[in-house]
């Protein structure tokens, strides 16, 4: 089993795991949500980044042991571990944002103090509106900036572009820091796609192989990256050399990728529809 789904460890294994493996202690995990902006999903308690969650995102929580919870989020099925303090009772959101980052106000009204920040994609429950403010359990957040969880984007390739210039940060998945499976997986999220978080991931599961000319919203993939095709001439990526997201051009993109040693272009993916 991929490490990345794996949903048990040596104390507690996910009950719909029983006729798939042997273990002492299946459990019926709790669900709640993940009640901080952002939050490191991390490979073992103080361990490393392997992706980050966002605020609203519904998970499992399978055991919470010391401050730290193992956990499987329901939207990808990520396995790992979150500080327990991130995380709070589950509450069926409503609406999405739709912004890079958007102010959660203390009134309904722009001029008043703001009281946290939410990334792109989070997922809120919308209590009451004005004509310009919904109110949230965090606090007033401007309608423009977001839309009910029914609406979805058209168009992936403007969704990403939402992002040009974002530091880049492996396993990041918001405007503060993202990386080039992140960028692609917000993206997809954006528009109605389920997309795993991870560039191999995507490769097996997004679209349709292609062969020939590039077309606006293709998928182009290395060993380890992927970067979006904008245009005929560019793709939009998160990488390393820039340490950001990138507009760059096509072909010397390849030709740099190549001379780096990470080899040429394995896939070349077209979303359906």
């Amino acid at each position: 089993m991929d490490r990345r789904f794996q949903a048990y460890n040596e104390r507690v294994a996910a009950i719909d795991l029983k006729s798939d493996i042997d273990h002492h202690n299946f459990v019926h995990p709790e669900r709640c949500q993940i009640a901080v902006p952002v939050c490191d999903l991390l490979d073992q308690p103080n361990g490393d980044r392997q992706r980050q969650f966002l605020y609203g995102a519904s998970v499992d929580v399978l055991e919470d042991v010391a401050g730290w919870a193992f956990v499987r989020q329901h939207s990808d099925g990520y396995v790992g571990y979150v500080n327990s303090a991130a995380l709070g009772s589950y509450s069926a959101p409503t609406h999405y944002v739709t912004n890079p980052l958007t102010h959660c106000y203390r009134e309904a009204d722009f001029k008043s103090c703001d009281i946290v920040q939410l990334p792109m994609q989070s997922q809120i429950r919308v209590h009451d509106q004005t004509e310009r403010f919904g109110r949230t359990d965090l606090g007033w957040i401007p309608l423009t900036h977001l839309k009910s969880l029914s609406e979805k984007a058209q168009d992936i390739v403007i969704e990403a572009q939402k992002f040009l210039g974002a530091p880049y940060l492996w396993g990041g998945n918001t405007a503060l820091g993202i990386d080039c499976s992140g960028l692609v997986q917000v993206a997809c999220t954006a528009c109605g796609i389920a997309a795993p978080a991870d560039s191999d991931l995507q490769r097996a599961a997004l679209g349709e192989h292609v062969t020939g000319d590039v077309e606006r919203g293709d998928l182009l993939f290395w060993k380890g990256h992927v970067a979006l095709v904008h245009d005929a001439a560019h793709i939009l990526h998160a990488n390393a050399r820039a340490m950001a997201v990138t507009l760059e051009p096509i072909k010397a993109a390849i030709e740099r990728i190549e001379k780096s040693g990470d080899g040429p272009i394995i896939a070349h993916k077209r979303l359906k529809g």
